[in-house]
């Protein structure tokens, strides 16, 4: 039981592997759920407690990310809650709690155009694969958040607009100021991936290592994804002006 919960072995995860695909059709099975029965879930008398229970999951899943590494004796400093994975966890939870249109809005956009990277090429757990803890917690965690958005999308009706963007790219400005406040005075601190690369294949391996590039770079990048975010919104909005 031990060696579940110790560090994994240098290489032990490989991407487009059946580990990597079984998570993400797994998540990809459980919005087909949402939506196919969004009205008789929404319509349940303890629709609530799923949301309770939602919210749980994904606090649990972040706090334990800290306590895995208490575990392994990992520095505290090169752990702190200073990533957009973990914030929109948080954030998502007290979404579903309280169904803040503000909270949705951050959310949508910090998942849809900054979590994904990490279902693509999750680098972060490399060394942990099915035989250890962080697997489980990585991907427990990651798929929560994807599952906290369209539930609310499709149970609760809830959807952005175009101010939900400024919204969120506000926090993800916020963090990012953190970030590099962090990285300037913890030596090897690489939060939000603004210092360099980690270890594993990223898709942000491209990129310079000079702050300055490094961040115009990520900045359109992510630009480019809110827009992609939002653009299904736009195209529905649209028909629905056709139509009406």
């Amino acid at each position: 039981m031990r060696e579940f919960f110790d560090h994994g072995l240098p290489g032990e995860f490989k991407y487009f592997t059946l580990a990597h695909f079984v998570p993400i059709l797994l998540l990809l099975g459980i919005i087909f759920i949402l939506f196919k029965y969004q009205e008789k879930i929404r319509s349940l008398k303890n629709e609530d407690l799923i949301r309770l229970t939602l919210a749980f999951v994904m606090i649990i899943a972040d706090m334990s990310y800290f306590w895995h590494k208490m575990y392994i004796g990992a520095d505290i400093k090169d752990h702190l809650p200073i990533t957009v994975c973990g914030w929109t966890a948080i954030l998502g939870g007290f979404m579903l709690l309280s169904k803040r249109q503000t909270l949705f809005d951050i959310v949508y956009f910090f998942a849809l155009a900054g979590s994904i990277n990490a279902l693509i090429t999750p680098a972060v757990i490399t060394d942990n694969g099915p035989t250890h803890f962080r697997y489980y917690q990585f991907w427990i965690e990651h798929l929560s958040i994807f599952i906290a958005v369209f539930y609310m999308i499709a149970v609760h009706k809830f959807r952005p607009n175009l101010k939900s963007a400024f919204k969120s790219m506000g926090a993800l400005i916020m963090l990012t100021i953190i970030a590099l406040y962090v990285n300037a005075n913890i030596e090897g601190a690489n939060y939000l991936f603004l210092s360099s690369t980690e270890n594993g294949d990223s898709a942000l391996n491209f990129l310079p290592t000079n702050i300055g590039l490094r961040i115009v770079i990520m900045g359109s990048i992510i630009s480019v994804l809110y827009f992609i975010a939002y653009l299904p919104w736009i195209i529905k909005d649209k028909d629905l002006k056709k139509v009406n």
